[in-house]
């Protein structure tokens, strides 16, 4: 990933994750809590690609497994977003721009459906089972919808921010200083420049025939004489 990639996908990460932290996860909602990071790695996988999306979403995650008040074990969340991340980098849209808003919202519910059940699975495994106290019915649906809610006003603003990054005023220098070469030497050739080098080769080469013609016939000349 790009220096620019990095940068953004990073700052975003830790906006959302202090969002999630401070103001979300306060609100006392009903159910689940909306995961404004699960939207963030969206977001940045459909502009991405399934390889970003798989490294922002494990860095993700495992970034909001270390943060408090974390209670689950570390890695955990990780490997979910890693796994939604790269899903939804496979259904990145053509030069990643989308063209109605029922795929990301399609891709919304099933994110949103998907890693709370990745989550309860993987909490299973490691004997955690406070889904099922909590009921893993209201929790799916209440993640739905909550994430829907806030999909709005989180994934088109985050994939137009990535757009904006690939447009880096300082790549885009480089990249004619680069073919800076090729473009001279269009301009070379468009303006005729060649041409009348050429030209002017030519040009010289016949004068010089037509004078050593010329001193060839003074001899002969003198020598008639």
């Amino acid at each position: 990933m790009r220096f620019n990639r990095i940068l953004l996908s990073a700052t975003l990460v830790v906006v959302a994750l202090v969002v999630q932290v401070s103001i979300l996860s306060r609100l006392q909602l009903p159910g689940a809590v909306p995961d404004l990071m699960l939207l963030v790695v969206l977001a940045l996988a459909f502009a991405y690609g399934h390889v970003g999306g798989a490294l922002i979403g494990f860095g993700a995650g495992l970034l909001a497994d270390l943060a408090p008040p974390a209670d689950h074990a570390a890695g955990r969340y990780a490997l979910v977003l890693c796994v939604i991340g790269y899903l939804a980098g496979l259904a990145r849209p053509e030069k990643g721009q989308m063209r109605s808003a029922l795929g990301p919202m399609t891709a919304v519910v099933a994110a949103a459906v998907g890693s709370t059940l990745l989550y309860a699975a993987v909490g299973a495994l490691v004997g955690d089972t406070a889904a099922r106290h909590v009921g893993l019915g209201s929790l799916l649906f209440t993640a739905a919808v909550y994430d829907l809610l806030l999909a709005p006003f989180t994934i088109p603003l985050v994939m137009w921010l990535a757009r904006r990054a690939e447009n880096d005023p300082l790549a885009g220098t480089e990249n004619n200083k680069s073919t800076g070469g090729s473009d001279v030497t269009a301009s070379w050739l468009a303006s005729g420049t060649g041409l009348r080098i050429g030209g002017q080769r030519g040009g010289l080469w016949v004068k010089a025939a037509r004078n050593r013609a010329a001193r060839a016939g003074r001899i002969k000349g003198v020598r008639r004489l």
